[in-house]
C-alpha cells in the first residue's frame, strides 16, 4: 500500500535522506520538515518544508501538513526532542503512525527503531513470561552483520551538522537545541578529556586487569551522559552526581566490608565534570577511603565477567551485564528491568542479595528486542547506512510493526 512519510529530525548523518530516497524508490511519498541548517545541509536538494516559527506553532503547522497531504507515517530520531514532542502526541490523536529510531539497545551494529516511543516509552511488554512464550519460538540472532564504522566519521558528520548549525541564527533564528550544552563548548571538552585518554588508557587497563584477577569482590557502577534523555527525562536523579551520592551512601552502609565500587566514566563524555573530584568528595564523606576505583576508560568486558554485580540507572551496559551473566540492579525502568533478569528488591539489599540473571530468559528477551525492535545497520558510514536503510524496510511499511505481530 501505498503510504506517505514525513521525516522530521533525523540523526547528525545522511541517514535519514538516504531511507527517504529507498521508500520513494519503493513507490512511497516522502515530505520533510527542517528545523535547522544542519538538517537542511544532510537533506540536500529533496522537497522539504523549513520550519521557522516558534515551538508553540507547530502543532498548528503539523496538523496542516498532516491533513493536506494525507500523512500516514512519520520518522524522527529521539522522542523526547522538543520539535518532536507535538508531532509524537497530535501524530498519535490521527492515527498517524510514529516511527522512532534511536541509537541500538544492543551494540555495536543494532539501531532502535519502535513504533510511537523508545527506551521508557516503548510498547515491548513487561511481562517475563510474554518473553519466555514469545522468545521460545524465535530463532538466535547473534550479534548481527558486521560493519566497520569508525568513530571519526561520527565525529566529523556531527561537526559537519553543527558548523552548518552556526547559520542558525539567521536563517532559522527560534530554533532552539534539544542538547543542554553549545556544540562549541562540548567540542573543547572533547579535546581535553580525549588528549588525557592517552596517558590514562594503559594505567585503567592496568586496574582492570588486576580486579579481574584478584578474587577481591567489587561492583561496577557505569556512569551515563548527563545530556542523555535517559537521565534528563527517564529518571529521578538530575545527573550522575546525584547517583554516585545515591549509590556510594548504600555501599557505604550495607556493603560488605571486603567489597570495591568501581566507577567508570562514559566512552562519549565531554570531560566538562571533574567526576575524580567529585568522587573524591563524597569518599571522605561516606568514609569509603581505599575502596573507590575510578576508570575514564578501558574495556568493560572483562570487568563485568568478574564483577559481583553492576548498578545502573539505565544504561544499554546493563544488557551487556545480563549477556555476561552479571547480577545486576537498576535506579529506573528500563526495558529490561523484569523479574528473572535483574535485581527487584530494594536497592539496599543488592549488596548482599544479588543473584544472576536467567540465561534462558536472557536469551529470549534478546532474540525477541532484536526481531521487533532492533535492525541491523548504523547511522554513520556508508556500509551500514546501506545496511540500515535496507533492514528497517520491514519495520516502516508493513500495516503492523514486528512487535504487533507478535503481540
Amino acid at each position: 500500500m501505498r503510504r506517505s512519510f514525513l521525516f522530521l529530525q533525523g540523526v547528525c548523518s545522511p541517514f535519514f535522506a538516504r531511507l527517504a530516497d529507498q521508500l520513494v524508490a519503493d513507490g512511497h511519498r516522502v515530505f520533510k520538515v527542517n528545523f535547522n541548517v544542519g538538517d537542511v545541509a544532510y537533506w540536500g536538494f529533496r522537497r522539504a518544508w523549513n520550519y521557522r516559527g516558534e515551538l508553540s506553532g507547530l502543532r498548528d503547522f503539523l496538523d496542516d501538513k498532516y491533513r493536506r497531504f494525507e500523512i500516514t507515517d512519520q520518522i524522527l530520531f529521539g522522542d523526547r526532542r522538543p520539535v518532536h514532542r507535538p508531532a509524537v502526541d497530535h501524530g498519535s490523536a490521527l492515527a498517524i503512525r510514529t516511527h522512532v529510531f534511536e541509537e541500538g539497545y544492543l551494540r555495536p551494529y543494532w539501531v532502535t527503531l519502535e513504533r510511537e516511543g523508545v527506551n521508557g516509552h516503548s510498547l515491548l511488554p513487561r511481562d517475563p513470561d510474554w518473553f519466555r512464550r514469545v522468545g521460545a519460538k524465535l530463532p538466535d540472532c547473534g550479534d548481527g552483520a558486521p560493519f566497520h564504522s569508525p568513530f571519526r566519521l561520527r565525529a566529523a558528520h556531527d561537526f559537519a551538522y553543527h558548523l552548518a548549525g552556526s547559520a542558525n541564527p539567521i536563517v532559522f533564528p527560534r530554533y532552539r537545541s534539544h542538547a543542554p550544552l553549545n556544540a562549541a563548548v562540548e567540542y573543547a571538552g572533547y579535546v581535553g578529556r580525549f588528549s588525557m585518554l592517552h596517558f590514562r588508557k594503559p594505567k585503567d587497563q592496568a586496574l582492570i586487569d588486576r580486579l579481574a584477577g584478584s578474587g577481591v569482590p567489587y561492583f561496577v557502577l557505569p556512569l551515563q551522559l548527563n545530556s542523555d534523555a535517559q537521565i534528563r527525562d527517564h529518571c529521578r536523579f538530575n545527573d550522575m552526581n546525584e547517583v554516585m551520592e545515591f549509590v556510594m551512601e548504600s555501599f557505604a552502609r550495607y556493603a560488605g566490608g571486603d567489597a570495591r565500587l568501581v566507577i567508570k566514566n562514559h566512552p562519549l563524555d565531554a570531560g566538562l565534570v571533574n567526576y575524580r573530584r567529585v568522587i573524591a568528595g563524597l569518599v571522605t564523606r561516606f568514609g569509603l577511603a581505599g575502596r573507590i576505583d575510578y576508570l575514564e576508560s578501558g574495556d568493560l568486558g572483562p570487568l563485568l565477567q568478574h564483577a559481583q554485580g553492576v548498578v545502573t540507572v539505565n544504561s544499554t551496559v546493563g544488557l551487556v551485564a545480563l549477556g555476561e551473566g552479571c547480577p545486576t540492579v537498576t535506579l529506573s525502568d528500563p526495558i529490561y528491568n523484569l523479574p528473572g533478569l535483574t535485581f527487584q528488591g530494594p536497592f539496599d539489599d543488592f549488596w548482599t542479595y544479588a543473584f544472576k540473571p536467567e540465561r534462558e530468559l536472557y536469551r529470549r528477551f534478546r532474540n525477541t528486542l532484536i526481531y521487533a525492535a532492533q535492525v541491523n545497520g548504523g547511522f554513520y558510514s556508508a556500509s551500514a547506512i546501506r545496511m540500515a536503510v535496507d533492514n528497517c524496510r520491514r519495520f516502516l511499511e508493513p500495516e503492523r510493526s514486528p512487535l504487533d505481530e507478535l503481540l
